[in-house]
């Protein structure tokens, strides 16, 4: 019973922090609502009401923690051909009958579905769902809507565009295609300025403000027109009350035909494996570490599917740009979820008219670089250095998929991996004969200490990785694992790549994840994804050092440091600081080591979010290992955002007698006792007289970082002099 009043209690405590979230996540769920409905030729309401839909449902009936439903980018292409070959009556119709399927999928738990496809075929497809995006948008993006019968001829028509566009006559055309270019300009670099402040308020919600601030400009500064042509400004947003009035009346008309059934079973197709990918990314960035039930969340997505299709919505999925967003903004459980969608309906019923004073070009832009994030170039790089045959794959279903569609491009690629794999193989049999027996074996070893053993025999691919998985989900993350690939013939790269997701996994809880008996299997040009996506190999950065390492270099010789520029992937140290929570560490490198002490300093770099939604960031820290523990806490400059911060629920702990540090600084941590003892005349002297950094102790160790970018050579002699004189204060 007391269980549950804790979960209750906590519930609570955590609500400003998910109201908070729920509120930036609409910022972003807003515009693109609106531009995915339009690039999918639905009325711009209908991905709103996915997402109010998705959010109320799904946050009460789901399975997954912290995630964020709505209209998904990789439905795009689906719908377009949907709703043009059935029209939007019958659209809504094959909506809700994907509603039903995808029910079925999580009464039947077909949540490993996504299992079940080659990593590359995914990466393909999502590729190719990218350029469907990007294709089509880019002309409306620089108002020049055309009609072309495929994908590659809208992609073909890009350059005839931007010269249409660069020599447009009509003013009001001009003004339409600076909106959407200073809208591309906004999405493309707002991540790179790494502002707290500024970056409270999304990119996406940016071009929205801005938008509605240039027409009112026009309206009451300068009592003129908005300059951008009409028929490049949102229309057709209906207020609440024809909404309700309005609600479409399925037609069941066509539902025999072979383009219903076939439109219903691609939609599910693809809502399933997006939602999948999500959540499982997702999963990843959760703070504390769970795992989602996502054959729940497949029936509440379901669901919310046939409820969104009923009052004249998109498809809803598990979206990962708006979930990550949720988690950095510190959501905790579904509730974000539910507010999300309750401050969608605020802006609906009271900013409804504001709507439609924003350009269809700004709108566009966003959906332009969601696409251009799917088809990356640097997706064909992750692919090429995986193995040529992944990237023979990728293109495989890139191209079908844009031909044909996207049933047809995910199991080209599907068979394209299979025989691949038969030919590096050079064994028909290898798959054949064993791909329904059972090649798992798990059991506990009895020693110092219980570990959980797992042997594996004949191959492991995506055909059979699933009786893997199974085992792996039993197993609690904290204990320790061994899996054994002795008896393994083959092992895929989708594998791999799933191990390492459970090294990860385990590594953060607290468990142990190793992987035995890859040591004699082939590694070589051809296909290498066995060992190198596996063991963490340090690798050289260059022969040649930069004109940065090289300065670092001689300081190290100055101050009699050791130096290494190699990259270090053993990272376990950095697990668990707080800072590191809902982030992925990649490696250090540039380490400087202080002779004869446990001070380091390093460059690193990590990512936040997954995905489309991901962002690389490299950044300079310091880490002292202390000689007895501490309490566990994080210090800051206090400002404003911090002040705000107060009211989501975050504690700033004051230090008695000492009223300029509380003022100044932001304290932070669960053993207010421990910290205020900690923090006596010494230390919080040290503090007040120095220059601002991030301080974060894990109890055991200190991290300190000022800025989230590389040092230069002076401020890393800075950072380590700082270092330094707080390890012999705190000693």
């Amino acid at each position: 019973m007391s269980t549950k009043k804790d979960s209750i209690t906590y519930f609570f405590k955590a609500l400003p922090k998910n109201i908070f979230s729920g509120f930036v996540v609409s910022l972003i769920a807003l515009p693109l609502g609106l531009g995915l409905a339009m690039a999918s030729d639905a009325p711009p309401i209908a991905g709103v009401i996915a997402a109010i839909v998705g959010g109320v449902v799904v946050s009460i009936f789901g399975g997954s923690h912290v995630t964020i439903s709505g209209p998904g980018n990789g439905l795009v292409g689906v719908l377009l051909v949907t709703i043009a070959s059935l029209g939007i009556e019958n659209a809504y119709v094959a909506i809700m009958f994907s509603g039903v399927l995808l029910i079925l999928l999580g009464f039947f738990r077909m949540g490993a579905l996504a299992d079940f496809f080659p990593s590359a075929a995914i990466q393909g497809m999502l590729a190719a769902i990218g350029l469907i995006i990007l294709g089509k948008q880019f002309h409306i993006m620089l108002a020049h809507k055309i009609k072309r019968e495929d994908t590659i001829d809208y992609l073909v028509e890009i350059p005839y565009t931007i010269n249409d566009a660069v020599h447009y006559g009509n003013k009001s055309l001009i003004y339409a295609a600076l909106a959407g270019v200073i809208s591309l300009a906004i999405m493309l670099f707002y991540s790179k300025v790494r502002n707290k402040y500024l970056q409270l308020i999304p990119a996406p919600m940016w071009i929205v403000i801005l938008s509605i601030a240039f027409s009112y400009y026009f309206e009451i500064g300068l009592h003129e027109p908005n300059p951008i042509a009409q028929e490049y400004m949102i229309s057709g947003i209906p207020e609440i009350q024809t909404i309700i009035a309005d609600l479409p009346s399925p037609s069941f008309n066509g539902i025999w035909s072979f383009s219903f059934w076939g439109s219903v079973l691609a939609l599910t197709l693809i809502s399933s494996i997006e939602s999948l990918l999500s959540i499982k990314a997702v999963d990843k960035l959760d703070s504390e570490k769970r795992r989602s039930n996502v054959n729940r969340d497949l029936k509440a997505l379901g669901l919310a599917t046939i409820g969104s299709g009923l009052l004249g919505g998109l498809n809803v999925v598990t979206v990962i740009a708006r979930s990550s967003v949720n988690v950095n903004n510190g959501a905790s459980n579904r509730s974000s979820n539910f507010f999300h969608a309750l401050f969608l309906v605020i802006f609906i019923v009271f900013f409804s008219t504001q709507l439609t004073r924003i350009p269809l070009p700004a709108l566009m832009a966003i959906l332009v670089y969601t696409g251009y994030k799917l088809a990356s170039p640097n997706v064909i790089t992750k692919m090429f250095s995986i193995g040529k045959e992944q990237l023979a794959i990728f293109f495989v279903t890139l191209i079908m998929t844009l031909k044909i569609g996207l049933i047809t491009g995910i199991l080209a690629g599907v068979l394209a991996t299979l025989i691949i794999h038969i030919i590096t193989n050079k064994s028909f049999g290898l798959f054949f004969r064993n791909v329904l027996k059972p090649n798992v074996l798990m059991f506990k070893e009895q020693d110092d200490k219980e570990n959980y053993y797992i042997s594996v025999k004949h191959f492991c691919s995506f055909l059979n990785y699933f009786r893997l998985k199974h085992h792996l989900d039993e197993i609690p993350e904290d204990q320790d694992v061994i899996i054994d690939f002795s008896l393994c013939d083959f092992v895929d790269d989708t594998v791999m790549e799933n191990i390492s997701n459970y090294q990860e996994l385990f590594a953060k809880r607290g468990g142990h994840f190793d992987v035995i008996g890859l040591d004699m299997h082939d590694t070589d040009s051809k296909h290498p994804f066995a060992s190198r996506r596996l063991l963490p190999v340090p690798k050289i950065i260059k022969n040649s050092l930069t004109r940065r390492q090289t300065s670092m270099e001689a300081l190290a010789k100055d101050y009699e440091y050791n130096y290494d520029s190699k990259r270090e992937k053993n990272v376990s140290f950095l697990n668990n600081f707080q800072f590191f929570n809902t982030k992925h560490i990649n490696h250090i490198y540039n380490k400087l080591a202080y002779i004869g002490s446990a001070i380091s300093l390093f460059d690193i770099e990590f990512s936040e979010g997954e995905f489309i939604a991901k962002e690389v960031v490299r950044t300079t820290m310091l880490h002292i290992d202390l000689s007895h523990p501490i309490p566990e806490f994080t210090l800051d400059r206090e400002g404003f955002l911090e002040k705000v911060s107060a009211f989501a629920g975050f504690k700033d702990i004051p230090i008695e007698n000492h009223d300029d540090f509380s003022k100044r600084f932001y304290l932070q941590g669960d053993n207010e006792v421990g910290i205020a003892k900690f923090f006596d005349d010494d230390v919080t002297h040290f503090f007040e007289s120095n220059p601002y950094y991030h301080v974060e102790s894990n109890g055991e160790s200190l991290l300190i970082f000022g800025r989230e970018r590389l040092a230069s050579v002076k401020e890393i002699k800075a950072l380590f002099d700082f270092g330094k004189r707080l390890k012999q204060v705190i000693s």
